[in-house]
This record gives C-alpha cells, structure tokens and sequence, in this order.
C-alpha cells in the first residue's frame, strides 16, 4: 500500500472537509452499507481515508479512488 504525501493529505483535508455529506455509489466491502446510504464525512486520517458515520449506524471508511461516492452536501470547517 502506497500512503499519500502530506501535501495529498492536505488536498483530501480540503476537498472533504468534516461534515461533509455523501452518498455511497459503491464499496467492495462484505461490511459495506447499502448503495445509496448517506453518511456524514467525520475526518480524513493520515492514510487519505475518509472516515464516516453512515445513517446505518456503522463508522466505515471511503477510499477516494477505490470506493464510489458522491458529495452530497459540502461541510463546514472545524
């Protein structure tokens, strides 16, 4: 696994800022929600993964580039 450069984690920081709403297009993930879930972007970790609420209650991560997903609503900063 290849783990993005500060200044890429920076530009993801920016790009999915916390709060952010999206919705999930497409995961290859046994534990993935449903097509279609809507979750709210709580950070972007170090390794350029999006964490997730999801309105089904789990905490599963996006990868930008690998997942599917849309923004749904842009967030605030904090």
């Amino acid at each position: 696994m290849r783990f993005p450069s500060k200044e890429q984690i920076a530009a993801l920081r920016e790009r999915y800022p916390r709060g952010t709403r999206v919705e999930l297009l497409g995961m290859d993930d046994p534990q993935a929600p449903p097509k279609g879930t809507m979750g709210e972007i709580l950070r972007v970790d170090d390794a350029g993964q999006l964490l997730v609420r999801w309105e089904t209650g789990s905490s599963l991560s996006l990868i930008p580039g690998v997942d599917s997903f849309r923004i749904m609503q842009k967030g605030g900063r904090s």
